[in-house]
């Protein structure tokens, strides 16, 4: 399998550095400086609080594109990678660019060396306040094998903020993404940002496929996380390892210390 390894003998915690919006979006704050600053700042914490990797993601360039982002959107993200990979050590580093461009999250894993990949909607397609997003899966895994064939594909399955079109069962979107999207690793996430998935979502996926990776992606906090993975091997967080549990806030390393604690009791 491509990529870092998931399964193992503890779950496997993966910290996300939201950046600030990047130049072109509605939010851009003038100073490539500032948010770069605070990408670093984010990440050491993560790191510090004992996350197992990164992933790097322009959370704050709402209202997102459906498809293709921006040449400046790119460039600042390959820039934040760098940072991130500079103090990141050996943890592996991937990158999400939102809201569904895995053409150019492969392209910043072969300029920057980052290692994995989330890709929103990688098969099928769904209904998002973008509109429509399409998955690329066949488009994808190619550009993958001529770009960097080492990078792992983190697929979500019926990705939160989106409707599945067609419908369909969760346990087939999942067996799909995996077997004809050739996915390294699946994600389940709540409905939204910072809503934790149902335990019987998380439980029928891991039925459906159960040798695959599997994380959860949305929603885990120290209150939950024993109970949520118990049927997964890890989970990917953002809102709950900032100050207070607010999303646009910086990150506590003291957050993430105790979630890690809580996981590996």
């Amino acid at each position: 399998m491509s990529g870092p390894r998931i399964r193992g003998a503890r779950p496997f915690l993966v910290g996300v550095v939201h950046l600030a919006a990047t130049p072109g979006a509605p939010r851009y704050e003038g100073d490539v400086g500032t948010l770069l600053e605070r990408a670093t700042a984010d990440a050491r914490a993560l790191a510090g609080g004992g996350c197992d990797a990164l992933l790097v993601e322009n959370l704050g360039d709402v209202p997102y594109f459906a498809g293709s982002v921006p040449p400046e959107t790119v460039a600042a993200m390959a820039l934040a990678l760098r940072e991130v990979r500079a103090l990141a050590g050996s943890l592996p580093v991937g990158v999400n660019v939102l809201r569904n461009d895995a053409r150019a999250a492969l392209g910043l894993c072969a300029a920057t060396g980052a290692e994995f990949v989330r890709i929103n909607v990688h098969t099928g397609a769904a209904v998002a306040d973008q509109g429509l997003l399409r998955g690329a899966a066949a488009e994808t895994l190619r550009e993958r094998a001529r770009l960097c064939p080492r990078v792992a594909l983190w697929c979500d399955v019926h990705v939160k903020h989106a409707v599945p079109l067609g419908g369909g069962r969760l346990a087939d979107a999942a067996a799909d993404t995996l077997h004809r999207g050739l996915a390294d690793a699946l994600i389940v996430t709540g409905r939204a940002t910072g809503a934790l998935p149902a335990v019987e979502d998380l439980a029928e996926v891991r039925a459906a496929v159960p040798t695959a990776p599997l994380l959860i992606g949305s929603g885990v906090s120290d209150v939950n996380a024993w109970e949520l993975l118990a049927h997964a091997d890890g989970a990917i967080v953002g809102t709950y390892f900032k100050e207070d549990g607010r999303v646009g806030a910086a990150v506590d390393e003291r957050r993430v210390a105790r979630l890690r604690r809580a996981i590996d009791r």
